[in-house]
């Protein structure tokens, strides 16, 4: 099927960008205090699960706690069983006739109308998620302007290809023949904790706009920032088009990948979990299993860099987060003559770098998401230390501000060989590793020995490289000099978000054109006079 993009008619939020280019950074700061202030007064309230268009809630609950202090209860969400799982299942399939054949004008309205939405309460939404997985308030508005991003583009998409239905060339003189894209049936979505609305509100609305029906499983670690889309939209919709059910992934994710009613998975989240649930989720019969699985994602930087540029575009990328991004720079490969030069200015830029309460206006890196992340911290840490070098950071902040949430130094590691398990295994910390090279052909070969295939930069003055990288390089993402993130950062419309190898199943990604068809099936329709 021709697919059609329309330029110019999409427009990104941008809301820090826009208040730059408008002078106006004191009153996004101004909202964004005034927010944190308003937020506060619902901490502590029980939310419910949504299953069958109906509030669901249980005595069995489990407490959400600010990671930048745990003494902070954000919210109390019920711990759902096998059998809420599987009614909010059969709810969904009961609903799929309906929200099927309502036309993909009205969908696509709904899920722009609730974009509007977003958009008016964007600064409440970015504080809670400040408070709920440790984001500063930047990260954090680029979450939100990345949902909404969703909601309108995806919307767009369905609309300028006309819910994806085309007229194709006819057999005979008597016949007239379309081809349809329809939707699956149920989808189950199970979604991260590191962009709780974005990657939650894409894949969700990937499903619902092409009229398939769904069961959203947002992260234990931050199901707040889910539940306020479902609380926005699912009154929108057709009674259980739409079931949020929050809880365990070894319950509530184990039934969604084991229900032979659920006809295709949406997931975001580790390399082990993705395969084992695309393993299990097709070993009876094929069906859809779109996948975002982590990187372990390299940066180049020749000789002819701009160092400045280079060494505060890997420093973004790295530690942006505190390096919990699956877009995170995690490997560096830099010339040897140009080695020390960047590794001044990086650990510079690095040691300069504020750590603490992320709602706060000057913080840059506010905590790890919980306990795990931080012993994983440690533990490399300690690996790091016995077999290479620490250039900065590898210690645990428990002193002071500190003490009630799970700080870590961001750190640069020198000294590993290439087959050391930090080089090559995903850690999802604020933790990366430079190596030297001597010849640009070695540092394209060191930068693709790995398995997986997400994001990749380089720093180069030199066209012949940089074209070279482009053509080489294997991954899915990739950026040349950019010194606002050398990784990380892909904005939807433009960049579209793909993992080659182990990083996705697909092949197509979110924020493109193509992350629409993957929701539905063709179906060739010929009729004869």
């Amino acid at each position: 099927m021709e697919l059609v993009t329309r330029i110019g008619v999409f427009e990104n939020e941008k809301t820090w960008a826009k208040a730059v280019s408008n002078n106006a950074t004191d009153e996004f700061h101004k909202k964004f205090d005034q927010a944190v202030e308003s937020v506060r007064k619902d901490f502590g309230k029980r939310y419910p699960m949504i299953i069958g268009g109906k509030e669901v809630y249980s005595e069995n609950q489990f407490q959400v706690r600010s990671p930048a202090d745990r003494n902070i209860v954000i919210a109390n969400f019920p711990m759902a069983t096998n059998e809420d799982t599987l009614r909010a299942i059969e709810s969904a399939k009961d609903a799929f006739s309906k929200w099927s054949t309502i036309s993909y004008q009205k969908r696509a309205q709904i899920f722009r109308d609730v974009a509007d939405d977003f958009s008016s309460q964007k600064f409440a939404l970015c504080a809670i998620m400040a408070f709920e997985n440790g984001k500063s308030r930047l990260e954090a508005m680029g979450d939100v302007d990345e949902a909404i991003d969703f909601l309108r583009f995806y919307s767009d998409q369905l609309e300028v290809n006309e819910g994806y239905s085309k007229e194709t060339k006819s057999g005979n003189p008597n016949e007239k023949t379309r081809s349809v894209l329809k939707p699956y049936g149920v989808w189950g979505i199970i979604s991260p904790f590191n962009f709780p609305s974005a990657i939650a509100i894409g894949m969700t609305s990937g499903a619902l706009l092409t009229g398939n029906t769904a069961v959203l499983k947002p992260s234990s670690d931050t199901p707040l920032s889910a539940y306020k889309f479902v609380e926005a939209i699912y009154h929108k919709l057709p009674p259980a088009a739409l079931n949020f059910v929050t809880g365990s992934g070894n319950i509530v994710g184990k039934t969604i990948f084991e229900s032979p009613l659920v006809d295709g998975i949406a997931f975001t989240g580790s390399r082990e979990v993705g395969m084992s649930g695309f393993q299990k989720f097709s070993e009876k019969n094929p069906r859809p299993f779109i996948s975002e699985m982590g990187g372990k994602n390299p940066v180049i930087v020749t000789e002819s860099a701009d160092i400045e540029k280079a060494a505060e575009g890997v420093m973004r990328a790295a530690f942006g987060y505190g390096g919990q991004k699956c877009s995170a720079c995690s490997r560096v490969y830099v010339q040897k003559n140009v080695a020390d030069k960047f590794m001044e200015k990086l650990v510079a830029k690095t040691r300069s770098l504020k750590i603490g309460y992320p709602w706060q206006k000057d913080v840059y890196l506010g905590p790890m998401i919980n306990e795990s992340a931080v012993k994983k911290f440690e533990k490399s840490a300690e690996i790091a230390k016995k077999d290479g070098k620490i250039v900065h950071g590898g210690l645990v902040l428990k002193d002071s501000e500190y003490q009630n949430g799970f700080y870590v130094q961001p750190t640069i590691v020198t000294g590993l060989p290439q087959e050391h398990e930090l080089v090559k295994e995903e850690l999802f910390l604020p933790f990366v590793c430079i190596s030297e090279f001597d010849g640009f052909d070695e540092a394209i070969k060191l930068a693709n020995k790995s398995n997986y295939g997400l994001t990749a930069g380089i720093f180069s003055q030199d066209k012949n490289q940089v074209e070279a990288f482009f053509n080489k390089i294997e991954a899915g993402v990739i950026y040349a000099n950019r010194a606002a993130s050398a990784t990380t950062g892909a904005l939807v419309g433009a960049q579209s978000f793909v993992g080659w190898k182990d990083s996705g199943i697909s092949g197509k990604g979110a924020g493109g054109a193509y992350y629409l068809l993957q929701f539905m099936r063709e179906q060739t329709q010929t009729r004869c006079d």
